[in-house]
């Protein structure tokens, strides 16, 4: 008999029964910071990441989970050590510090982006966030889309997938903060149906 497909495989080739395992135990914990009952597919961090190149580096990831995009990123090209991972997680984050040594991995919570200097300048070409956002308030919504804008030189954009029908960046905050979203794509085959977002400066760049 044939071999499913990978965007029909309940997880995906690089991720491992322990990934899942670990993903389902923290979202059964947590289920509000933990948006899914499984890592996203590998159709889904194709369309979150075919956008960014080495030259966009260096590149921010929030919330990595077991490292699903950060796997994309590096096929795309971006160097190991060009990532800063954002985990809160300590399990997840252990596990990140494991699989990409070569990487930045934080422990901390994304809201707080904008209360360390994690750059010098705004050097940043992209933000990838695996954020659950539809299961946060606006204000926390708020403050991690601006702590990553804070980071992002003017060309930069912000890339967020979520499970709803509209960008989980709510209408307000992106006035307020002068951004404008776009839909890029969707994956029907992921855990569950997702769409992807970009999310960029009003001005016209990017």
């Amino acid at each position: 008999m044939a071999e499913p497909s990978a965007e029909l495989r309940l997880t995906d080739p690089g991720t491992s029964c322990a990934d899942f395992s670990r993903f389902f135990r923290a979202w059964v914990s947590n289920p509000l910071r933990v948006a899914a009952v499984a890592p996203s597919s590998d159709a889904l961090a194709r369309v979150m990441t075919r956008e960014i190149s080495p030259a966009l580096g260096p590149v921010l990831e929030l919330g990595p989970g077991t490292g699903v995009f950060t796997r994309a990123l590096l096929a795309r090209g971006v160097a190991e050590s060009d990532l800063t991972l954002i985990e809160f997680g300590a399990d997840f984050a252990h596990m990140l510090e494991r699989r990409f040594p070569r990487a930045r991995i934080l422990s901390m919570d994304a809201a707080h982006l904008a209360r360390h200097a994690l750059y010098q300048g705004s050097p940043v070409g992209a933000v990838v966030s695996g954020l659950p956002l539809l299961s946060m308030p606006p204000d926390k919504v708020a403050d991690i889309v601006a702590g990553a804008f804070h980071y992002l030189r003017p060309d930069g954009a912000f890339y967020q997938f979520t499970y709803g029908p509209r960008c989980p960046v709510p209408r307000a905050v992106l006035s307020d903060l002068g951004l404008e979203a776009k839909r890029i794509g969707g994956v029907l085959w992921n855990l569950p149906p997702a769409a992807v977002y970009r999310v960029t400066r009003s001005d016209g760049k990017a």
